[in-house]
């Protein structure tokens, strides 16, 4: 029997993944703040570090807590978090609040990824549940595209491109109250209470091992492509800065039509075919990257990269949550742990880059692209013996 879809319930639960898109934040904050700041690559790989490290650290222990206080009211607490983290670098601006705001907005976006992702499944039909999940990485790729228009757009008509922390905390106050008011009814695991020790037990699985190392890589991608793609276009092309941020931008519209078009296609066709050859896709573009002539050529394989790894994400958690649906709660919780992928991935691409050179630190997006493509060919085979 399909579940009849609720609009006044599903569409509060999107707007948290606008909110979600906040910790792509940190892109173009770290280039203007390197600007502004004057500090080295290794610093600014710290920034995405400061981020991203909370999904490491919280990210289990929040799942077990929304298992016993729920999703909902665990995500209105996160997104509050989310808020602080943005309201302290525009108030007072300089390197120590930039990076105690952004260890905040990282703790608010952990508890929102936690959350949000189950609750979304709650309130649609299992059978529609990929579908929807990447629709709603269409709406965080919406706020990630807009961000650097945004931020571009503060500076030109007030002076301070800053505002956008002002902007977009007030936003995930806005969508703290929606959710309020808002009663869904959410799933429950009646047969086992989700604690730290089931959590981890669970990476005793070996597909859900492999499934998490796979959001971890998914993850690094793309902060990594947010990371170096300004650096890439100015060093290889000479690129003039503005026009080398908006690889940032071109990259998440290929993920913005890409979880489009994905939402769309999952509708029909099946969720592990649509992830090998999103993965496929991933490989043959992250290789091209590194032999592209011209800056307009290096623009689009980065739209593409964006394009082929836009529904990589929502996938992994959908079969992940489709294989144990009782084990939703303690499955979120490791699968946004290895959000902190966004956190090792890119500090290990700045490192890199400074010590050797940009080309090798491009060579970790091509090994965790690989690895990607072998989870999907995994998750063909595992479809095959499950017959």
């Amino acid at each position: 029997m399909t579940k009849k879809i609720n609009l006044a319930f599903v569409l509060p639960v999107l707007m948290s993944f606008f909110v979600m898109s906040f910790c792509d934040l940190i892109g173009i904050a770290s280039d203007r703040a390197k600007d502004e700041l004057v500090f080295s690559d290794t610093i600014k790989g710290i920034i995405p570090f400061a981020v991203f490290i909370w999904f490491f650290i919280l990210s289990v222990s929040v799942g077990t807590l929304q298992d016993r206080f729920g999703k909902r009211n665990i995500l209105n607490i996160g997104m509050i978090i989310t808020s602080i983290g943005l309201f302290l670098p525009y108030f007072n601006f300089n390197l120590t609040t930039l990076l105690i705001g952004f260890a905040f907005l990282g703790i608010g976006n952990t508890i929102v990824q936690v959350s949000a992702n189950p609750l979304l499944v709650d309130v649609v039909s299992g059978e529609k549940a990929s579908s929807f999940l990447s629709f709603s990485q269409f709406i965080k790729a919406v706020g990630s595209m807009c961000a650097p228009f945004v931020a571009a757009y503060m500076a030109s008509a007030f002076g301070d491109w800053k505002l956008i922390f002002l902007v977009f905390g007030i936003v995930s106050l806005i969508a703290v109250v929606w959710l309020y008011f808002i009663k869904i009814d959410e799933s429950k695991n009646t047969e086992q209470r989700a604690t730290f020790a089931s959590s981890f037990k669970l990476l005793g699985n070996s597909y859900i091992a492999w499934m998490v190392l796979g959001i971890f890589l998914v993850v690094g991608i793309d902060v990594g492509i947010n990371f170096i793609s300004k650096d890439f276009l100015t060093e290889k092309f000479a690129s003039a800065a503005e026009f080398a941020e908006k690889g940032r931008s071109v990259y998440f519209f290929g993920k913005m039509l890409g979880t489009f078009a994905g939402a769309l296609m999952l509708t029909m066709l099946s969720s592990r075919k649509f992830l090998f050859w999103s993965s496929v896709l991933g490989l043959i573009s992250i290789l091209a990257l590194l032999f592209v002539p011209s800056e307009m050529s290096a623009l689009v394989v980065i739209f593409i990269i964006g394009l082929g790894c836009a529904n990589i994400f929502p996938l992994i958690f959908s079969l992940a949550v489709e294989k144990y649906p009782t084990r939703s709660n303690e499955i979120s919780g490791l699968m946004i742990m290895a959000v902190s992928g966004g956190a090792l991935i890119p500090f290990i691409m700045g490192f890199i880059k400074e010590n050797i050179s940009l080309t090798s630190s491009m060579f970790v997006l091509v090994i965790c692209a690989v690895y990607l493509l072998f989870l999907a060919m995994f998750n063909m085979k595992e479809k095959k013996t499950s017959n």
